[in-house]
């Protein structure tokens, strides 16, 4: 057990390294293009703003993508599978915590499995934490705009 301790927290912080790096670079786009547009008041640009968030819901998803391939390669390097495909399937299953268990890993390894799975639901977590403040942002615009225009 200490030993899949040992092997997987290393890879949890990278996980967290690139989470972060990820949601920095998604928050810094939407900001700047939320700056850009400061002043404009049209349904389109609320439009912009949401297709925006979707923008970063996929890249968010490719950072979690990439997380998946890490744990893949982790697996294939401890000599748990002979295909990259069967590993990144493995840690996809994993990741999202669906737990098919129609591929398991060794004994000795096999607590690598939960502790990817909580690794990846707090991902999940923070990825959609992301998209919820930036959705929460385009309402809170809509709502000091409703303010302005009921203004005397």
């Amino acid at each position: 057990m200490l030993l899949n301790l040992l092997t997987g927290l290393p890879v949890m912080l990278l996980c967290l390294l690139l989470q972060a790096i990820f949601m920095a670079k998604c928050l810094r786009h939407y900001v700047r293009f939320r700056h850009a547009q400061q002043g404009r008041e049209s349904q389109l640009l609320d439009i912009l703003l949401l297709s925006m968030v979707m923008l970063l819901m996929l890249l968010m998803l490719l950072g979690n993508f990439v997380q998946m391939a890490i744990w893949a390669a982790l697996f294939m390097l401890l000599g748990e599978f002979g295909d990259f495909a069967t590993a990144l399937y493995h840690s996809g299953v994993n990741f999202a915590t669906l737990g098919y268990g129609d591929i398991v890993m060794s004994a000795r390894w096999r607590l690598l499995g939960p502790l990817e799975a909580a690794n990846g639901i707090l991902m999940f977590g923070v990825s959609t934490s992301v998209m919820t403040a930036a959705v929460m942002d385009v309402i809170k615009l809509n709502m000091a705009r409703l303010q302005q225009s009921e203004r005397p």
